[in-house]
């Protein structure tokens, strides 16, 4: 990494090994150095204190959305390929990607079916699922290793998601394959590989879902496919476009980065054994102390790290002035390690109080999973840590090579003699 704190420019390369395996020494020396840099790699002016990253995820000068306001053409901005557009036909329509007043009338329906009350009836059945994958581990006899990400951290979020939808559990394999190949859009330093696979699997995704939703307005279920296809507000109703665009935001984000905090969470317990034990002799996951302890996995290895905003209306910051239609790039990871906000921030404390960590987003697109995401996380590691308590990591794990999402390749662990 170089940093030219006189131009605020900082040149870093999100494929170096040592980077995408431990990012917070290098959001540490930026905090310190260069809190608001340009980020040479990518273009973009780049935000990594908690502040800066708090105060611009509520501010409605920024957005996700810029064609609203100006062309691509205005913006100086290439077209879009013809080979790309089945991907971005479904992100147009996706909440994630608006501003309001469409953003406000698309969330204001998907919402009604994804309601916190709702969330939390899913908790037997989340306590069940995380049981039977743990039986199906101890089958094996003996000394015997598994991959934890593989056969515990991925299918919890993929089935309870599914199940949630109304999509059968056997196509959880496929549902991940599409969903690892669309996300992968979002990286940066993308390849042609890279999108020819999103592309096809978001033919692939639309075509399942747009035959599941044809059956259930044939024959309701009580999923959220068939109350969505029925919710409706001041007499508006998605679209059957919005319905399979926000249904397939509902699976991706609603998987993916659960997946990567307990998988993250876990190596980090395993590395840390009084506050293992802590939470081990906690007992049930729906005590104060286990939602405090999800809080701080949340904030400690942060699974999704960079999250992007365009400038709508000209503004000024540190000194610079931002135009209409400028990207802007906001460091999540590094401002949950924020010093000035986090007392001994490297550190995991599984009763960390208060804990003002950024990893939802914030303002009005604050993740509207966040419930599920916490439930899951609040059952699924009390239960794994009862269950098998002698579990330990074989080796140490690696990081995926990418960027924005920060979550580990696998995570092989070793349980030794059952008693």
């Amino acid at each position: 990494m170089r940093i030219d704190p006189k131009k605020q420019a900082v040149s870093l390369n999100i494929r170096d090994k040592d980077f995408y395996n431990n990012p917070y020494p290098y959001y540490e020396t930026l905090q310190q150095e260069c809190p608001m840099f340009y980020w040479l790699e990518h273009g973009l002016w780049t935000f990594v204190d908690h502040q800066s990253v708090t105060s611009i995820l509520r501010d409605r000068r920024f957005g996700r959305q810029i064609e609203h306001l100006k062309s691509r053409k205005e913006l100086g901005l290439p077209a879009i390929p013809a080979k790309l557009q089945p991907f971005f036909d479904i992100d147009r329509c996706s909440l994630l990607g608006l501003e309001p007043p469409s953003h406000t009338r698309l969330r204001s329906l998907v919402q009604k079916a994804f309601m916190a009350r709702q969330i939390e009836r899913l908790r037997g059945r989340i306590e069940s699922l995380c049981h039977r994958l743990i039986d199906e581990i101890e089958e094996n006899s003996g000394t015997y290793t598994f991959d934890f990400k593989e056969r515990y951290a991925t299918p919890i979020p993929v089935i309870v998601i599914a199940e949630m939808l109304g999509v059968p559990e056997a196509m959880a394999p496929e549902l991940l394959r599409w969903s690892h190949n669309m996300i992968k859009m979002y990286e940066m330093q993308r390849t042609p590989e890279m999108e020819a696979a999103a592309v096809e699997s978001s033919r692939e995704f639309v075509r399942y879902l747009r035959s599941l939703v044809q059956d259930r307005r044939r024959q309701p279920h009580q999923d959220l496919i068939s109350k969505l296809i029925e919710v409706e507000s001041a007499g508006d109703r998605l679209s059957e476009d919005e319905l399979i665009a926000n249904c397939i935001l509902l699976l991706n984000a609603g998987h993916e980065a659960t997946v990567n905090v307990l998988g993250n969470g876990m190596v980090a317990l395993l590395k840390s054994p009084l506050q293992l034990a802590q939470w081990r002799d906690h007992g049930p996951s729906d005590t104060p102390f286990s939602k405090a302890a999800v809080e701080e996995l949340l904030r400690f290895d942060t699974p999704l790290h960079q999250f992007n905003r365009w400038v709508l209306e000209p503004l000024e910051i540190g000194g610079h002035a931002f135009d209409v239609g400028q990207e802007i790039a906001l460091i999540l990871g590094a401002a949950n390690r924020d010093p000035n906000v986090f007392s001994s921030p490297h550190e995991l404390r599984l009763n960390r109080h208060p804990n003002a960590h950024v990893s939802f987003g914030g303002g009005i697109h604050y993740c509207l999973g966040a419930p599920l995401a916490r439930l899951e996380i609040q059952i699924a590691i009390p239960v794994f840590l009862q269950r098998l308590p002698k579990i330990q990591l074989e080796k140490p794990p690696v990081y995926s090579n990418n960027y924005h999402f920060h979550g580990l390749e696998s995570i092989p662990m070793c349980v030794g003699s059952k008693g």
